[in-house]
């Protein structure tokens, strides 16, 4: 099966395509959003807030540290491209619930 919001890149590294909603009532992953996927967060989109809501949820789903997350495309948007490093695409798939284990 092929999940557009994970695209897995030459150089290792994977990016997860995300459709951001800040100021949610919980902080949680909402599923696929076309060839995103959709995360919901608590945080208000201030002062970098819900970035830093997105990584850390991120970074518990995939049960890797922090620092393997970086945001690359869209701090200031709702359409957001995170890398991340340490995992495989597949791994990745199914940690988000995009994929069958």
């Amino acid at each position: 099966m092929t999940t557009p919001a994970v695209e897995a890149r030459a150089d290792g590294v994977l990016h997860l395509h995300l459709k951001v909603v800040p100021g949610a009532s919980r902080s949680a992953l909402a599923g696929a959003y076309g060839d995103r996927l959709k995360v919901r967060v608590a945080a208000p989109a201030e002062s970098g807030k819900a970035n830093k809501a997105v990584l850390a949820l991120l970074a518990e789903t995939l049960d890797v540290p922090l620092q393997s997350l970086e945001l690359v495309r869209g701090a200031s948007m709702p359409l957001k491209t995170l890398a991340v490093t340490g995992l495989s695409r597949t791994e990745a798939a199914v940690r988000l619930g995009l994929e069958p284990a």
